[in-house]
């Protein structure tokens, strides 16, 4: 089996909120296997957690990044651009809905609250692909890898408004897949198992449905950071180069059952 070596990669990680984060977990995974890390914060509270697990790899640049904010996206890719010239892989790992959203009936969703889902959590993904692809086509191509969740598919108790915006990331995978394709660009998405992420503990009732997938998934367990880490790792390498537009499960099987 070939091992996996990103040695010459540059790879552009958005999302990290903490070390129990999953875009964490694929950060050390692709570091460790070689690539050139960049990383993001959003706002000041999170600034120094994202810079002190950053001193991992020392010569990993640190930057802010509101996704809303296209001076800040574009001030991203100006300095990925001007330090490597290229970017050969993406990491998107942003999810955010507003606490009221998630607490109450999916039918209470105020416009607001949907269009901050929405643009937050799923155009986002078309905003950065955006930016990333003409460094990526300088690479001879790369790979983007989204976030996303089961409740795209079905209905999970108090995921309201974020189900909605999952399966309008999962829409913008398959499209820009398609769009993507013929420049060497490949886009995947990785759905997890419920993890006890900072995101993961702002939705009511969490505990509970961790519970429910330990019981029910066919590996009766949760899943590990490392394994969705793994899963990244795997997406972002030549060995999956014949992948794109595809949503992995990696969430002890629990996607099979009917329960």
């Amino acid at each position: 089996m070939r091992a996996i070596d990103l040695s010459g990669k540059t790879a552009l990680v958005l999302g990290v909120a903490n070390k129990r984060s999953l875009a964490w977990a694929i950060a050390e995974a692709l570091g460790e296997a070689g690539a050139q890390l960049t990383f993001t914060y959003q706002g000041e509270r999170l600034a120094k957690n994202v810079e002190n697990l950053s001193k991992q790899f020392p010569k990993a640049p640190v930057m802010a990044c509101d996704v809303t904010s296209d001076e800040q996206v574009d001030g991203v890719f100006s300095r990925i651009d001007r330090e490597f010239g290229k970017l050969d892989i993406l990491v998107h790992s942003i999810a955010y809905a507003r606490k009221q959203e998630l607490e109450g009936h999916f039918i209470k969703t105020s416009l607001q609250g949907w269009r901050i889902a929405l643009e937050i959590s799923a155009y986002s993904l078309v905003k950065l692909a955006d930016r990333a692809a003409p460094l990526m086509k300088r690479a001879g191509g790369g790979s983007i890898l989204a976030m996303t969740y089961l409740a795209s598919q079905r209905v999970v108790p108090k995921y309201n408004v974020m189900g909605a915006a999952k399966a309008a990331l999962e829409h913008g995978v398959r499209q820009l897949a398609s769009e993507l394709g013929p420049s060497n660009i490949r886009v995947n998405a990785i759905s997890a198992g419920p993890v006890s992420t900072l995101s993961a503990r702002g939705i009511s009732g969490f505990t509970g449905m961790a519970s429910h997938h330990r019981r029910h998934a066919p590996l009766r367990r949760d899943i590990e950071r490392q394994e969705v880490g793994d899963a990244a790792l795997f997406l972002s390498s030549d060995l999956a180069s014949g992948i794109t537009g595809e949503i992995l499960f990696v969430d002890a099987g629990y996607n099979i059952m009917a329960i």
